[in-house]
């Protein structure tokens, strides 16, 4: 939503005087892409991304004043949701109210709703509602200041309650009795103070749920705080309370896998404790490590969104607090100690489950790889012996071809020399030689004959 009609509906209900520099806003909303410099044509998006850093104003609050806050989340695939659903839930809102209803596309938007003020704020995967309203009830954090939203709406809210507060902005009273409102309306164990903003104002909450199922909050501002800045501070704590319920969904998430990393971990201890005997075969240990990479991929794939949420909102909850400025008030733990003392362990959590699952997909490859080295030289060795066995069996097939070949020349030679005995028998009386004498004479240069034309005939073939 352009920030110069979210000012024009802030100033309605707060008595806010829009800075000067809205009306340069306004002109910029009128211009859309066309430049101010004759023959410069705009990026179709440069007024639009200019203005998304406007979309947000923080509002601004006189005290005494009263804040309602509600984070909603879709269970699953919440960042995947039709956002449409979303608008169409706000407009039943408005429309009991008779407000005008958010343009086509936006993600804030600004309301009044009887004396209330509400800003309704869409992101990734969740959408809050803030309530503003002068003055403060009787009885601090009274749960019935939640009414302006009403039972069968958030019935009908498309997601669940991620968060809700109720914040109580008032004066700035003397010391004691800040101290004595924060042991009657906090748990003093876990409550954080602070005085914030150059001490101009001092915040507490113990981040509880009270019985009306809200955490509470209290801002103590001094006559002397801008209304501005005291604007900045409430949102600030409903940003430090959404992100950090955001965040902890890492660490259910964390603590859902990893009894079953657990057991993974043991099953690839084993396998690579027992890899160095070689009592399993290569090629069953090998899938049985390609299972358990391929689960390991399968849990960081279902987590790794969830798990790099949880890292960007701890940033934006670390920076939010950063922002404020703390200072230490009556000796309480301040909101930064709370945090470092009962936050940050849970994203330290998640932190080591990423490195763990990253440090078992990497042993597993490394053990995979391992063994698919000492596969492939097993498979080499038998390759080498089957090589050797097929040389020492060639080298049978050719000997043996060679006496077959011997013995095919002599079995030639014999009915050679005997067909050849046939020819020369009539010549056996005119030369006075005898038959055998005969047979004798041609029986060598038939041999070499036959064994010549073997020659050539293997020599032919070869």
């Amino acid at each position: 939503m352009p920030v110069c009609c979210a000012q024009q509906q802030l100033s309605c209900i707060l008595n806010v005087q829009v800075h000067p520099i809205a009306a340069v806003v306004r002109m910029q909303c009128n211009m859309k892409d066309k430049s101010p410099i004759i023959g410069l044509v705009d990026h179709p998006l440069r007024y639009d991304l200019s203005h998304e850093l406007h979309a947000r104003p923080y509002p601004t609050l006189t005290a005494p004043a009263t804040a309602v806050f509600l984070a909603i989340k879709k269970g699953d695939d919440a960042a995947a949701r039709d956002h449409e659903v979303d608008r169409e839930h706000l407009i039943n809102l408005l429309d009991r109210h008779g407000a005008a209803h958010p343009k086509p596309g936006a993600t804030t938007h600004t309301a009044d709703i009887g004396r209330h003020q509400v800003k309704w704020e869409s992101h990734s995967e969740f959408v809050t509602y803030t309530a503003y309203s002068s003055g403060v009830s009787n009885r601090p954090f009274d749960p019935a200041e939640f009414e302006v939203f009403p039972e069968d709406w958030l019935a009908d809210a498309p997601g669940e309650r991620l968060t809700s507060a109720l914040i109580h902005i008032d004066r700035m009273k003397p010391e004691e009795e800040i101290a004595k409102d924060v042991l009657d309306l906090f748990v003093n164990e876990s409550v954080a103070v602070s005085r914030v903003a150059d001490e101009t104002a001092v915040i507490s909450g113990d981040f509880r749920i009270d019985p009306a199922g809200h955490l509470r909050f209290m801002i103590n501002a001094a006559e002397n705080i801008g209304r501005r800045r005291l604007g900045r501070i409430m949102p600030h704590l409903c940003e430090i309370e959404r992100y950090k319920s955001l965040s902890m969904l890492g660490l259910a998430r964390s603590r859902d896998m990893s009894p079953r990393i657990g057991e993974l971990e043991q099953k690839l201890n084993q396998l690579v404790g027992n890899m160095p005997g070689g009592s399993v075969r290569a090629e069953d240990t090998l899938d049985s490590l390609l299972n358990i990479s391929a689960e390991l991929e399968s849990i960081a794939a279902r987590s790794s969104y969830r798990f790099a949420a949880t890292m960007a909102y701890a940033d934006l909850v670390k920076q939010r607090i950063s922002v404020l400025r703390e200072q230490r008030f009556n000796g309480r733990q301040t909101f930064g100690e709370f945090m470092m003392r009962r936050y940050e362990p849970a994203i330290r959590t998640v932190s080591s489950t990423t490195e763990r699952l990253e440090l078992m997909s990497l042993r597993t490859v490394r053990a995979a790889e391992l063994l698919r080295t000492r596969v492939d030289v097993e498979r080499s060795a038998q390759n080498q012996e089957l090589l050797e066995s097929m040389n020492r069996r060639a080298d049978a097939q050719l000997r043996l071809q060679r006496t077959v070949e011997g013995l095919s020349v002599v079995a030639i030679s014999y009915y050679a020399v005997s067909l050849a005995s046939f020819v020369v028998y009539p010549l056996a009386e005119p030369s006075g030689l005898s038959k055998d004498m005969l047979t004798a004479i041609i029986a060598l240069p038939v041999v070499g004959l036959v064994w010549w034309m073997v020659s050539r005939i293997r020599k032919s073939i070869g």
